[in-house]
């Protein structure tokens, strides 16, 4: 354990069907590193992932603002990003934090979002390669590619690529605050 974020928390946004370790993963990363870890959702209550994993929303999203958090972090999962992508105060949320010029970890299908939150024109990314021609269609440049940085923009395409992940999403958290970083 480090003390690389202390102070920060980071806010996880998700809903059931989310990739488990998509979620309990970078979860650990950034409290080993120091930071808190916040579950956002659109409902309170019990979240459950495709592989079973429960974890209890701390928030509903329509009470979440980016000013109460350091970074966003956006977990995969087919039905987890379908069904954020559809709900107005995730999507909000979501575009807040490029407003805010805060760090957003994003992995698999959870670019979804950040498509309807019209937050990836002219910025470079991956993702699930199923999301390839979404993301050049609503204008993003997609590479295929473990993990991407793209000013504190920080994204992944499966699982296997956790702890690159991982480690980019705990450097630009430290980092804090990029002015590259707009919606």
């Amino acid at each position: 354990m480090t003390d690389t974020l202390s102070g920060k928390k980071v806010a996880f946004l998700l809903t059931d069907g989310f990739e488990d370790s998509e979620l309990t993963s970078p979860w650990q990363a950034v409290t080993d590193a120091g930071a808190s870890a916040v579950l956002v959702a659109p409902e309170l209550g019990t979240l459950t992932g495709e592989n079973g994993h429960t974890q209890d929303a701390d928030v509903r999203a329509a009470d979440a603002a980016s000013s109460q958090f350091d970074a966003l972090v956006l977990p995969g999962g087919v039905v987890n990003a379908d069904h954020l992508r559809m709900d107005a105060d995730a999507v909000n949320l979501a575009r807040s934090f490029f407003e805010d010029h805060k760090p957003v970890g994003v992995i698999c299908h959870g670019g979804w979002l950040l498509i309807e939150a019209d937050v990836v024109r002219d910025r470079e990314l991956t993702s699930y390669p199923s999301l390839k021609t979404d993301l050049i269609n609503a204008g993003a440049n997609w590479v295929d590619e473990e993990v991407v940085v793209d000013n504190g923009l920080v994204s992944s395409r499966t699982p296997e690529d956790l702890p690159a992940f991982n480690a980019k999403l705990v450097e630009e958290i430290a980092e804090g605050e990029h002015e590259r970083q707009t919606a």
